[in-house]
């Protein structure tokens, strides 16, 4: 062992005892005793309770004065001096160095500014599940965890398990008229994932991918966070102008529409404009990401036919999910591929996480194959069901006629309008006041002149906290287009 000096200043010199918190956040409990003794003295000098170039006390005075034995002082004073933060001298001491490691500087915490997850009455992705679905839910998961195998215990498939895989394809020929091969589904944590796995296999940085406007504001600051170029093409009553999409970039590699329920507004894509797209596509060489979000909750007719069905995926990506089907917090969402995207995708899943979950994988398959499933989504259908009409119709009667609320078909969500020619200030200003959850409708444009009102979710909440928030809104609402009817009015001056 190295000689480490034993600082024995002239009695001019001597400080007081060093004040050392060996009980700090920065000690680790059950440490060595050199290790905690060595994790206070870094604390120490990097403090400033002692200063660069002052000398640290005789390892027998902190040996008596820390209780430790003077070998783990010792110990500990050879480590700084390894670790750069003292240095000896034989016959002088030993002392803080005059310029300690900059990375060994008391780290800043960061503060990041994140919006919370809403939860309050109307906020958008709430869910509920029935109670005897999840009784199933429970024994499902729970037997499957009694008969936990080898599977768990390697790498998978990136695609996920075939299980269920093969029991989303027979739900997707079902329920959406959608004949995939299982082997053309990949499982993922969600939509937004699925889709950044997909782009990074079929494009590269810079490309131009169409996005709805208005439209799904998450899809979009994914797209661009991955380094690609979103690009904002127009909606109307039939959907996106795919017309006004070929002027805007015709040499863009993809598109993300959502065209059974577009969001926000609720409208369906025409028959002829899907083909209008489709023939775009093909054209271009480029894919179609149809993110089919909520198309298991329809509440009038028959389900719509998929893009993806239309297309039989040549061109098309088909996204779903269990997030609204079951719950959030399962995080598993799958897409439908076209079979020339299987390998590239695979190979691209692989290098990004190599491959999904699989303790869940089972039991959500047992929930299809069972009949639970199914029978979850016709209770919640009409619970839903219930919430949208109770919103709509408190809106509507509350605001005095001044929100004009379309009852949507399908959805879990519905779009309350002021007036076109309100400033969109006027709904920032009532939402804030109420207090309530959702989103301004002005939050989901990018180019196009925003039209001011509100999103608002009815799936998940109780029906009083729903009548209560839509009245709060509503009234609000009223408020703040008083305030600035009653700012426009022109001043009339007296006669002289």
């Amino acid at each position: 062992m190295r000689k480490i000096p034993t600082n024995s200043p002239t009695p001019a010199a001597r400080k007081p005892d060093l004040t050392l918190d060996l009980a700090g956040p920065h000690v680790t409990p059950g440490a060595a005793s050199q290790q905690r003794l060595y994790q206070a003295l870094c604390h120490a000098i990097v403090g400033g309770i002692v200063k660069p170039g002052e000398p640290l006390p005789p390892s027998r005075a902190l040996a008596r004065q820390s209780g430790f034995r003077r070998n783990a002082v010792t110990t500990a004073y050879e480590r700084l001096i390894a670790d750069g933060f003292a240095v000896a001298t034989v016959g002088s001491g030993t002392f803080v160095a005059a310029r300690i490691p900059e990375q060994a500087s008391t780290p800043r915490r960061t503060k990041i500014a994140l919006e919370p997850p809403q939860h309050s009455a109307l906020s958008l992705g709430c869910t509920h599940i029935d109670e005897r679905a999840l009784q199933r839910f429970r024994a499902f998961a729970g037997r499957r965890l009694r008969a936990f195998g080898p599977e768990h215990l390697h790498y998978g498939d990136p695609r996920g398990s075939r299980e269920l895989r093969v029991a989303i394809a027979d739900h997707l020929l079902s329920a959406r008229g959608l004949r995939c091969d299982p082997d053309q589904i990949m499982l993922a944590s969600g939509t937004l994932h699925a889709l950044r796995i997909v782009l990074s296999a079929i494009l590269k940085a810079g490309d131009q991918v169409w996005c709805e406007d208005p439209g799904y504001p998450a899809a979009r600051r994914a797209i661009e966070h991955c380094g690609y170029r979103p690009v904002s093409v127009p909606v109307d009553a039939s959907g996106m102008l795919v017309a006004r999409g070929r002027s805007a970039a015709h040499l863009a590699r993809a598109a993300y529409v959502t065209p059974s329920h577009q969001f926000p507004l609720g409208v369906q894509m025409s028959m002829p404009r899907r083909l209008e797209l489709l023939d775009w596509a093909k054209d271009a060489g480029a894919f179609v990401f149809e993110d089919d979000y909520d198309s298991e909750f329809r509440y009038d007719g028959a389900p719509l036919l998929s893009l993806a069905g239309i297309d039989h995926l040549r061109r098309v990506i088909y996204m779903g999910t269990f997030a609204k089907t079951l719950f959030p917090g399962l995080r598993i969402g799958y897409c439908a591929l076209p079979e020339q995207l299987i390998g590239p995708v695979t190979a691209a899943r692989a290098a990004l996480d190599r491959f999904p979950g699989t303790l869940m994988e089972g039991a959500v398959a047992d929930m299809l194959n069972s009949g639970a499933f199914a029978a979850n989504l016709r209770k919640a259908r009409k619970l839903y069901r219930e919430a949208r009409d109770l919103l709509a119709s408190t809106l509507a009667t509350a605001s005095a006629g001044e929100l004009t609320v379309p009852v949507p078909s399908q959805g879990l969500h519905l779009v309350a309008r002021l007036d076109p020619s309100t400033d969109p200030a006027v709904a920032a200003e009532a939402k804030a006041a109420a207090g309530v959850g959702g989103w301004l409708l002005a939050e989901t444009y990018h180019r196009a002149r925003p039209l001011p009102g509100f999103v608002l979710g009815f799936s998940g909440h109780p029906g009083p906290q729903l009548v209560a928030s839509a009245e709060r809104l509503a009234k609000a609402s009223l408020a703040a287009l008083r305030a600035t009817r009653r700012a426009r009015r022109p001043v009339r001056i007296g006669a002289a």
